[in-house]
C-alpha cells in the first residue's frame, strides 16, 4: 500500500479511536470508583487493575487484559538468555511478560522495563525487586532511557498499543530502539491485528511472525523485527 494511502488511513483510524475514548471516559467515570472500591474490598488482582487503567486511559494500555501466559511465553522466546546486554521491556503492564523473562532464564538484573503508569511501576518495583523499572515514555526511548543502559541492548519486548498511534510515531519508536540496539537483536513486538503494525517496507528492516496465539483472550500475534545489515 502506497504511503500516501497508509497515512489517510491512519488519520481515519485516529479519529475513529479519539471518539471511542471520549466515549469510553465518560463510561469510566461512572464506573470506576465501583472498581476501586470492589479492589479495596477483594483481593489486589492484576485484572481489576489493569481493568481499571484501561477505562481510565484507554490509549495507554496495549490490551483488553494482562497478557496471558501463552502469549507471554511466545514473545519470551525470541529472547535468547544467552545474548549478552540489558534487555528492554516498552509497557509491561502488571508483568506477565516480565515473569516469562525472568521463567526463560533471563537474569532480572539485566531487564530495564520502562512503564508510563505510575501505580504499575509501583507494582512492578515490588514484585522483580531486582529489575530496573524506569517511569517515562516509551516513545521518547532517547530521552527515556539516556544515562539507563550501560551497553547496547540484546532486545526490545513491547507491549505498546502501536496501532493507537499514527505510524510516524511507530516507526520512530522502532528507529529509536534500534539505534539502542546491538546489530541483528529483536525488536518483540504483539498486536492482535492480522497485519502488521510496522510495514514491512520500512528502510532495512525485515520481519517475521508467529503464528496466532489462539489461546490468548483476544487472540493474538507476536511480531518481530531486526534490522538487515547494510
Amino acid at each position: 500500500m502506497p504511503m500516501r494511502a497508509l497515512e489517510d488511513f491512519e488519520r481515519q483510524l485516529q479519529r475513529q479511536l479519539r471518539f471511542i475514548e471520549l466515549k469510553r471516559g465518560a463510561i469510566g467515570r461512572r464506573i470506576g470508583w465501583r472498581l476501586r472500591d470492589f479492589e479495596q474490598k477483594n483481593l489486589n488482582r492484576d485484572e481489576f487493575r489493569f481493568i481499571r487503567s484501561l477505562i481510565e486511559k484507554p490509549l495507554t494500555v496495549g490490551a483488553v487484559a494482562p497478557s496471558g501466559k501463552v502469549l507471554a511465553r511466545v514473545m519470551a522466546n525470541y529472547v535468547d538468555p544467552a545474548a549478552a546486554g540489558p534487555i528492554v521491556e516498552l509497557g509491561p503492564g502488571t508483568g506477565p511478560v516480565t515473569e516469562a523473562l525472568v521463567e526463560r532464564g533471563i537474569d532480572p538484573a539485566r531487564l530495564t522495563l520502562v512503564e508510563y503508569d505510575p501505580e504499575f511501576c509501583r507494582m512492578l518495583r515490588q514484585r522483580f525487586p531486582a529489575v530496573n523499572v524506569v517511569q517515562g515514555d516509551a516513545y521518547n526511548l532517547n530521552e527515556t532511557l539516556a544515562g539507563v543502559l550501560s551497553e547496547p541492548a540484546a532486545a526490545f519486548v513491547s507491549g505498546l498499543p502501536l496501532f493507537n498511534k499514527p505510524l510516524k510515531m511507530r516507526l520512530d519508536l522502532l528507529d529509536q530502539a534500534f539505534g539502542l540496539m546491538k546489530p541483528d537483536a529483536p525488536f518483540v513486538q504483539f498486536t492482535y491485528n492480522a497485519i502488521s503494525p510496522i510495514p514491512r517496507s520500512h528502510g532495512r528492516v525485515r520481519s517475521e511472525a508467529s503464528g496466532r496465539v489462539w489461546r490468548n483472550f483476544p487472540p493474538a500475534r507476536v511480531w518481530v523485527y531486526r534490522v538487515s545489515p547494510p
